[in-house]
């Protein structure tokens, strides 16, 4: 194995994502992002796709999110689709759930969280542990797209953090 990767790689050798590291809720939205990535006109998986997937297949930690938050899922996600849909002629090549499809971001993301939920004593990493690291990651698309409007990345995550203790 490589020495820039974990011992333990949440990705297979064929480069699909291991099944077994995500719950369902959470492989739901991941999937999502591909169909996000091509309906905005990207040939990749890049970080705000993955948020709109949490957006679109939302579970109860991303809802409490929101709604501590004050935003709307849906409006939310309409705006980040607009914001990153990219106007192109040339048809989107096919995209599958596959390392060779996702930005080097998303890899580390998917990386993060699932280290976020083995810290945590979980197996599988979940939406909450996605969200928390789209927020915290260094130069965050996500977290810049909210500093515009004036929300921090620091009070996205105190957000996040606080719905994530509802759950339990």
């Amino acid at each position: 194995m490589h020495d820039d990767l974990p011992e333990e790689d949440i990705f297979l050798t064929s480069g699909r994502l291991r099944p077994d590291v995500t719950d369902h809720a959470t492989a739901r939205a991941v999937r999502e992002s591909l169909s996000l990535a091509r309906s905005t006109n990207w040939d990749s998986v890049r970080t705000p796709h993955l948020f709109m997937g949490l957006l679109t297949h939302p579970d109860p930690g991303v809802f409490n999110w929101s709604s501590r938050l004050g935003a709307d899922l849906s409006r939310l996600l309409h705006q980040f689709h607009e914001l990153f849909r990219q106007e192109t002629i040339e048809p989107v090549p096919p995209l599958l759930l596959n390392r060779e499809f996702l930005s080097d971001n998303v890899i580390r993301t998917l990386r993060d969280a699932y280290s976020r939920a083995k810290d945590h004593g979980r197996t599988q990493f979940n939406q909450m542990d996605l969200l928390i690291i789209l927020f915290t990651a260094p130069n965050s698309i996500v977290a810049e797209c909210f500093e515009r409007i004036g929300v921090t990345a620091a009070r996205l995550t105190e957000l996040a953090v606080l719905a994530e203790q509802d759950r339990f």
